[in-house]
């Protein structure tokens, strides 16, 4: 009976030890021994817990790793990196105190883009056909849309579509205007050369 009360009066006084073992403050952190030691500030990490008789020792970040808040850690975090082929660039370099945020590429888009959101990766815009126009043009958070030229309208490269030529009175048409290219006309002149207005050389007419 009295070995029982002994081992419970044992646990009863392992349960009110842990229950008021000591919490540290907000800005301190636990040491592996127990101990509440002040935490570094940002762009810091603990170089030597605190003793008795000093304080906390700190130590910076070296290039090419951060930390951005108070701590009580040992060593800072890497900084990530932009990736070129996964359509990101460098929109703000990593600090002592800051990580890198990375940014989409002109040309590229990701859905989850926002202004104040980081993205991990990106893809390249949707290239249109010849004949079609993007419509609307591809942002950083929204792929292109391809459309086709409207009648009267060309596009060799799939990126503007222009208006066909028109031919004045002096001119006619030797080719009519397409989707893909523009109209052709010549016109004749005195010394019986047929002049191609857009190329703007003389071609000799075979006589008739």
């Amino acid at each position: 009976m009295a070995l029982w009360v002994c081992h419970t009066y044992a646990l009863l006084s392992m349960v009110i030890a842990l229950s008021i073992e000591k919490q540290c403050g907000p800005a301190e952190y636990k040491t592996e021994a127990g101990e509440c030691c002040a935490m570094c500030r940002k762009g810091l990490v603990v170089h030597k817990d605190c003793i008795s008789d000093s304080s906390t020792t700190c130590i910076p970040c070296m290039r090419g790793t951060y930390m951005n808040e108070p701590n009580g850690l040992y060593s800072c975090r890497p900084c990530k990196t932009c990736d070129p082929g996964q359509g990101l660039r460098i929109l703000h370099k990593c600090t002592s105190t800051s990580d890198t945020f990375c940014d989409v590429k002109d040309g590229f888009h990701s859905r989850s883009y926002s202004d104040n959101k980081e993205c991990n990766f990106a893809l390249k815009h949707s290239s249109c056909l010849p004949g079609q126009r993007p419509n609307p043009p591809g942002t950083k958070a929204t792929d292109a849309v391809c459309e086709e030229c409207p009648y009267g309208h060309f596009s060799q490269y799939g990126i503007n579509c222009m208006a066909w030529m028109k031919c004045t009175f002096e001119q006619k048409m030797i080719q009519d205007g397409t989707p893909t290219n523009d109209t052709t006309p010549i016109q004749e002149t005195h010394d019986r050369c047929i002049t191609d207005v857009r190329a703007n050389s003389p071609v000799e007419m075979e006589e008739m």
